[in-house]
């Protein structure tokens, strides 16, 4: 597999996409990731994917470039990152005892050809007592989470259970990655 290009500074990405390649480079977007009115939260993984993407591969028109975004939706709406402790705790209290989704949009890029797709993975949390909030939240790991937990970290504590793709969760649908990309390569 020839070099790829990751669009994402996320650690978890980086270390997950090892599982299909150590070619790979790290080349993070400057795209404005505005999202356009009207646009549904299970859209916005997809369109936010191929916008990181697309603009790595328009100054790496020569190379493969793979764009990914996770949001995390309750009742209709997406849980970002949290902007500090208060709105960590107020996630983490939404998420307790319900189940949630979980979505990854993923864009491969590579001399003006682009597939895109997203996986979708439901996760279900225990019901979460103020204590525990309060001890995850001194961890320091749900601040640069959307839905302020890491499935991979302390917050698989609060996970009763998944139906889905667990790498999903975590930031990068490694196996559909994989074959999507092969797939994408060979067509090319």
């Amino acid at each position: 597999m020839q070099s790829l290009i990751l669009a994402s500074k996320s650690p978890r990405r980086q270390e997950l996409i090892r599982d299909i390649t150590d070619d790979f480079e790290v080349i993070v977007s400057d795209a404005d990731e505005t999202l356009p009115e009207g646009i549904s939260p299970e859209e916005a993984p997809v369109y936010l994917s191929s916008l990181k993407a697309r603009a790595v591969a328009a100054l790496h028109p020569d190379r493969t470039v793979i764009g990914a975004d996770t949001v995390v939706i309750l009742d209709g709406a997406v849980l970002g990152k949290p902007r500090d402790p208060q709105d960590a705790a107020r996630m983490l209290r939404l998420l307790s005892g319900r189940v949630h989704t979980v979505i990854t949009g993923c864009c491969i890029v590579r001399g003006g050809r682009e597939r895109a797709f997203s996986e979708c993975t439901q996760v279900e949390f225990y019901p979460l007592s103020d204590s525990e909030i309060e001890a995850y939240l001194a961890t320091g790991e749900p601040f640069d989470k959307a839905g302020a937990y890491g499935i991979q970290g302390k917050g698989s504590l609060f996970v009763k259970g998944i139906r889905g793709d667990f790498f999903n969760v975590v930031g990068l649908p490694v196996a559909r990655l994989n074959r999507e990309l092969r797939g994408f390569l060979s067509e090319g």
